[in-house]
């Protein structure tokens, strides 16, 4: 069964260009329908360019029609006429081109705001940068600081969304699960209704404190005699 190639850029682009549903999408695209559902919101992959299928020889102009002519159509994907060789993933930085290394900080700033979860090694592995340059990225002393802007590494070239995708997955492995929130608590029954619970102020009675003050003044009257 053939494999796509850049599920994320391709699920962009069928949300943006096509009827199909999430349900549609995800199945294609292997990916989850929430998942769509948020490229659809800009929740997710937000400012990656979408990759058209049918132009990358992956899905075949027929296939989408059928598939938004019936929403429980479900796509094919076209088998590849060209062979890719497997690749070998490398424990080292990756090695990225003169032309593109000027297009490392941009990248590094997409990853930071898109995948907060992703370790220093993990982009260095994606997009053959230092330590020491995400750093200045992420503090905002780097010496372009102010003419960065975020710049998916995918549609850079930098990595492939193969590679991203790994890391991504990796990373939200590795990250622990949040501490469930409890919120605000009421007191247990055993705490207020045991003998050291604070005694409840009895309601005023507006008469009651006027005959007071009433008596109050007549003793004191009497004492003056």
């Amino acid at each position: 069964m053939a494999t796509l190639l850049m599920s994320k850029a391709t699920a962009v682009w069928l949300v943006e260009n096509t009827t199909l549903t999430f349900d549609q999408i995800a199945e294609f695209c292997a990916l989850h329908p929430l998942e769509v559902q948020g490229i659809a919101d800009g929740d997710v992959a937000a400012g990656m360019r979408g990759l058209d299928p049918i132009q990358a020889g992956q899905l075949s102009r027929e296939e989408l029609e059928k598939a938004e002519k019936d929403q429980n159509y479900r796509m094919r994907v076209l088998e590849s006429k060209v062979r890719l060789p497997d690749l070998k993933r490398s424990k080292g930085p990756r090695y990225t081109p003169v032309s593109k290394r000027q297009d490392r900080p941009n990248a590094i700033q997409w990853l930071i705001k898109n995948h907060p979860e992703l370790k220093d090694a993990q982009i260095i592995r994606l997009v053959g940068t230092t330590k020491s340059t995400i750093q200045s990225v992420r503090e905002r002393s780097h010496w372009n600081a102010g003419n960065l802007q975020p710049l998916d590494p995918v549609t850079l070239g930098l990595c492939t969304q193969i590679d991203l995708d790994f890391e991504v997955n990796r990373a939200s492995k590795d990250r622990p699960a949040p501490a469930p929130d409890m919120g605000a608590t009421l007191l247990p029954a055993e705490v207020t209704t045991s003998a050291e619970a604070p005694e409840r102020k009895p309601n005023l009675d507006i008469e009651t404190v006027f005959a007071k003050l009433k008596n109050t003044r007549r003793d004191e009257e009497e004492d003056s005699f």
